[in-house]
């Protein structure tokens, strides 16, 4: 998701392990240890539902099923209800939901003034200056997206933050130029999905290598193989399909291009630098939104209410006497009082993807803490994972299983992380190897599930491009599934490697250098 503190990220996420690999359960269920999982899978069915069967793509409901999960599974728990809704309150202060919260926010924000400072029309000018035909441009458009995309993301070591910045800048261009929406969405959360995988600054890649006892830099170096595998099948297919699937070209509705929005290739080339120079992204990301701020207001692309802006009532007992600011007004007979502009509008579309992501890393608590995780890698390890090939084919696809319940990627790479331990030290499976499978699964999947965090990233965007662009911009969770090729493929390549051994080390191998703190 996103770059962090590594000692802060290394203590957190021992601390939630220690919490994760205890011998027994917290909590009590009528049922048992299985029971703990009823919050989270009444969740999964309420979304595939939602999502997949009525085709309604809205985050708001999904957090309706979440609440509606865990009143459900407080039934199941057995003595003083007490501890349960304790349960909840603790998973909702995991430090995982809020790296994934500070990631949207700040990236929602940087993304807003993007697109309010003209990028669209940047890139569309671009695109129209380029000596090919639009017919060529429109077929080749999601390759080179999701290879720009992919760039950002390992560059910033934040899939979801790519997924929104890319959704509100480069989506709405390249569909306007008559792109394919729903191929074009794929290749968005494809490249996310390449950069959260890879990113030496991701909390995937940190968390993936620190619980596996691994160094992250050989980590790493050891997941290229495999990551540029997926994406150069990826490449190859987003070509394909964008030749042979339907397109809008000719729909009408594009804007005129001007290249002053390009300026901000400067706003993101400045987040990209920071990052890579070991910034937190918090402080990366804030450097490029006052240099967009600067951008927007020295070239009149931007007034500075429409940065932020604030609109008092007319009842307002001293609004009046401050109207010779620029940033306030009084509201009159047709508009309303309220707060407005760039920064708020960035921001406040992932409100209900906050609280979702709060309730669904409560739900892994409760799953925990309830002992169900426990229960799970017991009988993995006694009835299924017998072989190593066995065992590794196990640990792709537990991941995977996991994944679709807990949506956030790093939730549940912390869930899932000690039995992958677990199993692979019983077969004496390198730790590179044992984190290149967590990390590999959880990416992936986190950009493909219709309820997964880095999918309802971006479409939580989407809305805001309608009222501006029209409603091609909406394109359904559901829909971009198959499309999102990269993850499809890195997923495959690592089931390949399990059935056939391919890659596979020991222990005795390479031995891995001292836990890297990053």
């Amino acid at each position: 998701m996103s770059e962090s503190n590594d000692s802060d990220v290394s203590s957190e996420v021992e601390a939630e392990l220690g919490m994760a690999d205890s011998a027994g359960p917290d909590l009590e269920f009528h049922g048992g240890a299985a029971a703990s999982a009823i919050p989270l899978g009444v969740f999964v069915v309420w979304a595939v539902v939602q999502s997949g069967l009525f085709g309604i793509g809205d985050t708001t409901g999904l957090v309706v099923g979440m609440l509606f999960a865990l009143v459900v599974g407080l039934f199941f728990a057995k003595g003083d209800w007490k501890h349960y809704a304790n349960t909840i309150f603790e998973g909702m202060t995991q430090r995982v939901a809020a790296t994934a919260i500070v990631a949207w926010l700040w990236a929602g924000m940087f993304a807003q003034l993007l697109q309010d400072g003209g990028f669209v029309r940047g890139l569309i000018w671009t695109a129209q200056a380029l000596p090919v035909s639009q017919g060529v441009l429109v077929q080749i458009l999601p390759a080179v997206t999701f290879l720009l995309a992919a760039l950002l993301a390992t560059g910033i070591g934040t899939g979801y933050g790519t997924a929104v910045t890319f959704v509100t800048t480069f989506f709405p261009a390249t569909v306007l130029l008559g792109a394919n929406p729903v191929l074009m969405f794929g290749a968005v959360l494809s490249g996310a999905a390449f950069g959260d995988n890879l990113a030496p600054v991701s909390d995937t890649t940190i968390v993936s290598a620190v619980t596996q006892n691994a160094d992250i830099g050989g980590v790493v170096a050891s997941r290229f193989k495999y990551a540029i595998t997926a994406a150069s099948l990826a490449f190859v297919a987003y070509l394909v399909a964008g030749a042979a699937m339907p397109t809008t070209a000719g729909s009408g509705g594009l804007p005129t291009g001007t290249p002053v929005g390009l300026v901000h290739l400067v706003s993101m080339g400045v987040v990209i630098y920071t990052a890579i120079r070991g910034r937190h992204i918090v402080e990366a990301i804030t450097w490029g939104m006052l240099v967009a701020i600067a951008c927007n207001l020295l070239l009149g692309l931007q007034s500075l209410s429409g940065i932020v802006s604030f609109v008092a009532p007319q009842n307002a007992p001293f609004a009046g006497a401050f109207t010779w600011l620029p940033f306030l007004s009084i509201a009159g007979p047709d508009t309303t009082a309220g707060v407005g502009g760039s920064l708020y509008s960035g921001a406040a579309g992932f409100f209900p993807l906050i609280v979702l992501t709060l309730l669904i890393v409560a739900g892994a608590r409760i799953m925990i803490q309830g002992g169900a995780f426990h229960a799970i890698q017991e009988f993995l390890l006694s009835t299924v994972a017998t072989s190593v090939r066995r065992a590794e084919t196990t640990l792709v696809l537990g991941t995977a299983l996991v994944n679709a319940a807990i949506t956030i990627n790093t939730a549940a790479e912390i869930a899932i992380s000690p039995y992958v331990a677990r199993i692979g030290e019983s077969f004496n499976i390198n730790g590179y190897r044992r984190a290149n499978i967590l990390d590999a699964n959880t990416s992936a999947l986190g950009y493909i599930f219709p309820w997964a965090g880095g999918v309802l990233a971006g479409y939580s965007a989407m809305p805001a491009l309608v009222d501006q662009y029209g409603a091609q911009m909406l394109v359904s969770p559901v829909r971009v599934v198959p499309f999102v090729f990269h993850g499809w493929f890195l997923f495959a390549v690592f089931l390949v490697a399990a059935l056939t051994g391919f890659g596979l080390e020991y222990v005795p191998d390479r031995e891995s250098e001292e836990v890297s703190r990053v």
